[in-house]
């Protein structure tokens, strides 16, 4: 999700979220503020349950921006991760425009880029990866979706995976009835490629599912990813067989979130929201190591994620 509060952007609610802050006190003896209550990412965990050891590593970040981002030194963090397969939401550039600084890493010598048709620097998705995959495609088959460039499906010998930029629901909810239909066709188009080869999705999802998922859940059940309609969109999914891989690992860890406005000193507050996923198909999670939430990474609203897999 990008920005809340920055104008002119068609797609997004930025700015209708209420951004978690509490409301203003009323006059009289001045409430000191509070403490901010921080998430700190845990040592990863590199086996599964049954204890063998993580051999795929895939990072998900939303970069807000793909060229901004590389200026930020983004790529430096990327290096130092040292995922097998990145993947970026909300890249904002046509393939022509991309920085020779990333179109040149010889670490990924396979990427991949899906844009909008269009409206260029809006929406897009990228995948880069270490070993090239059998077969990449490009959206999800219905062309009113597609256009928008959200969507990219890598397939390896023993799985899809599957980066997506979820739509979201817009300032007003102006897109909440088209959200509602993504959510339908893009579960089914996860669905039928999940009886083919199980799947790892990974991207923004344009939604927190629970109250836990965000620091202001009441102030926010009729803003942009938070309705009820976006919420069940989500636990469709899950009751389709995906599994949200970090409540899987950590199911009662609060003020773990992906995503922070930058208006209101947000983010060093912790005042956030968790829109980045990692679902799972049920045939991989006995191969989930560890879910990450890696917050202490800047170079855009959003953090980025990342998945040790045995695969």
């Amino acid at each position: 999700m990008s920005k809340r509060g920055k104008k002119n952007e068609e797609e997004t609610g930025d700015g209708d979220q209420d951004n978690g802050a509490a409301p203003a006190a009323k006059k009289g003896k001045k409430k000191e503020p509070e403490a901010p209550i921080l998430y700190s990412d845990p040592i990863d965990k590199m086996t599964s349950t049954d204890g063998r050891a993580a051999n795929m590593k895939i990072t998900s970040w939303n970069v807000d921006g793909l060229r901004a981002w590389v200026k930020k030194k983004g790529l430096d963090w990327v290096r130092s991760e040292a995922p097998d397969v990145l993947c970026l939401q909300e890249t904002k550039c046509a393939e022509k425009s991309l920085p020779d600084d990333i179109t040149s890493m010889p670490e990924f010598p396979h990427k991949y880029w899906a844009g909008s048709d269009e409206k260029e620097g809006y929406s897009g998705v990228a995948m880069l990866c270490k070993t090239e995959p059998l077969k990449v495609t490009y959206g999800i088959g219905k062309e009113e979706h597609d256009k928008e460039g959200r969507v990219i499906t890598a397939e390896f010998p023993t799985f899809f995976l599957v980066t997506a930029y979820v739509p979201n629901s817009g300032r007003g909810l102006v897109r909440l009835d088209y959200r509602k239909t993504w959510d339908v066709d893009f579960k089914a188009y996860l669905s039928n490629l999940d009886q083919r080869k199980p799947l790892v999705l990974c991207g923004d999802l344009n939604v927190a599912h629970e109250e836990i998922d965000l620091k202001n859940a009441k102030g926010n059940k009729k803003n942009a990813g938070f309705t009820a309609e976006e919420r069940e969109g989500f636990g469709q999914l899950l009751a389709a067989g995906f599994t949200d891989s970090f409540r899987e690992l950590y199911p009662e860890q609060a003020n773990a979130y992906t995503f922070w406005t930058y208006m209101m000193n947000s983010r060093s507050k912790n005042v956030g929201w968790r829109l980045d996923y990692f679902l799972l198909s049920s045939a991989l999670l006995p191969g989930l190591c560890d879910s990450k939430i890696r917050n202490q990474a800047m170079g855009s609203d959003h953090c980025p994620i990342t998945l040790h897999l045995v695969v």
